[in-house]
């Protein structure tokens, strides 16, 4: 049987007649064309499927309709489902904030390009980004960075944001220097955990200083470290960028001395296309956050 026909013949059925199949055929095919094909069909059978005025299958027609119908229902259904797995797809890691407050802006712009792309998030900071570039399980990762990534990766800085205490509103505390000026801070530290740019950063600043404020409560995000300052749980250390520290009932005290840290994107070259939309998206968007900083 020509499978061709049986297609033909689908149309004809599921739009009761000849003329309308004709209309609503996904592909370009002209009213003679299509009767003598339906003609050939029922003359390789050797039995009528249908009465043309008005339509109605036979007994036959209906048969050959019951096997189609599940094949060419189907097909576009199969064939979408094909298309999503084979959609190209991007896998990112970020930081908990970078992927909520501002990886959706940066998506937006490379969904024009690429409208059909899928997506893989993963929270992580630097050590766990670079291992997952590395191994080849992430395309891209932001993240902060307080040295030279491993060979064999690329970056480019995003922004260099100064270190910042985090405190309560109702707190007497006005400087970083009247703590330094204790002989022992009995205030509990909150702080994103140790091998993390952030902490590094901050420590190396209290080493200069001499100063000895050992960590008490090890928080595994900056939105944690936020939430727990505000539980009145302690004094916390971020970077100074609005989206990390709001809280209406917290404020920040500035760490003058203190290295910043830097926010910055990374990946394994070479990047492909859609990878390079990524990219070139990352960096607009930071130009358009921080035009005068770098």
């Amino acid at each position: 049987m020509n499978l061709h026909h049986l297609e033909l013949f689908y149309y004809v059925c599921r739009h009761g007649g000849i003329s309308r199949a004709v209309r609503h055929m996904p592909y370009g095919i002209q009213q003679p064309a299509m009767s003598s094909q339906i003609l050939a069909l029922e003359q390789d059978l050797g039995a009528k499927l249908f009465e043309r005025q008005p339509f109605r299958l036979t007994a036959e027609g209906q048969e050959l309709y019951e096997f189609a119908r599940p094949f060419f229902d189907n097909a576009d259904a199969v064939a979408e489902r094909i298309r999503k797995k084979n959609a190209p797809k991007l896998r990112i890691g970020a930081a908990e904030i970078v992927l909520r407050d501002h990886l959706p802006a940066v998506l937006q712009q490379v969904r024009r390009e690429f409208p059909d792309v899928r997506l893989t998030l993963r929270n992580g900071y630097q050590a766990e980004l670079e291992a997952w570039l590395l191994a080849g399980e992430c395309d891209f990762g932001i993240t902060t960075m307080d040295e030279k990534p491993r060979a064999g990766l690329k970056h480019f800085s995003i922004v260099k944001l100064p270190l910042v205490l985090l405190v309560p509103k109702a707190s007497p505390l006005k400087t970083a220097g009247e703590l330094w000026a204790r002989d022992s801070i009995d205030e509990p530290l909150i702080c994103l955990p140790e091998g993390e740019s952030i902490a590094r950063c901050f420590h190396r600043g209290l080493k200069r200083l001499r100063v000895d404020w050992p960590t008490t409560i090890d928080a595994s995000s900056i939105g944690l470290v936020t939430r727990y300052v505000a539980n009145g749980y302690g004094i916390g250390v971020t970077a100074d960028l609005a989206d990390l520290v709001r809280h209406p009932e917290l404020r920040t005290i500035h760490l003058p001395g203190f290295d910043p840290v830097e926010i910055a994107a990374l990946w394994r070259p070479p990047l492909n296309p859609l990878q390079e939309a990524l990219r070139a998206a990352v960096e607009r968007r930071a130009r358009q956050l921080w035009p005068a900083r770098g």
